[in-house]
């Protein structure tokens, strides 16, 4: 799999965190290809990082959402690295909301990079978004890929869980949102 998404510059984003639509593609190529490498599909696994994260769930395809903003960013006339640092500021919690033509509404922050320095991602508690733990999103990701079995068990996650580098499941709320977003995951 190629971890170059193909995100448009100057934008950063990252759609294995944050776009279910690509979430559900991810999976589905690792899925329809049986000779996968699990050491590349780990390696992926882990931008997921450690926290929580703010998944967009809406219509919007990647395209669009970088279209809208790009759109955005012009009209203001703030594309340029140094006046979006300006506008956005270069402090860790400087950031601006930006609403999209669906209602989401999206955080946007600098980073400090001369190619890619608007970073994006969904706001929390946005419309079209829910909120996941870093080590369920991954776990739901691993299991759909190599097991993918109709009936989850426990046992079955932590089959996949030291994979990931993660401890057995032992907490009835971690698997509870481990099977929720497996489902998600399916449909």
């Amino acid at each position: 799999m190629n971890t170059d998404y193909q995100i448009p510059e100057p934008f950063l984003f990252n759609p294995l965190k944050h776009h279910l639509g690509f979430i559900k593609e991810f999976t589905n190529i690792y899925i329809d290809k049986p000779d996968y490498n699990i050491q590349l599909l780990t390696r992926e696994l882990k931008h997921l990082g450690r926290s929580v994260m703010d998944v967009y769930s809406g219509p919007l395809s990647i395209r669009n959402i970088c279209s809208e903003i790009e759109e955005f960013l012009k009209q203001k006339d703030i594309l340029r690295r140094d006046i979006y640092s300006l506008w956005a500021g270069t402090k860790m919690d400087c950031n601006r909301i930006f609403p999209l033509s669906d209602s989401s509404q999206w955080t946007l922050k600098f980073h400090d990079n001369p190619q890619r320095f608007v970073h994006f991602f969904p706001a929390r508690n946005s419309q079209h978004t829910f909120r996941v733990k870093s080590n369920t999103l991954k776990s739901a990701l691993m299991y759909n890929i190599i097991i993918a079995k109709d009936l989850v068990t426990g046992d079955d996650l932590n089959k996949v869980r030291p994979l990931l580098g993660l401890s057995p499941v032992k907490d009835a709320l971690d698997t509870e949102a481990i099977l929720e977003m497996i489902e998600i995951l399916r449909d």
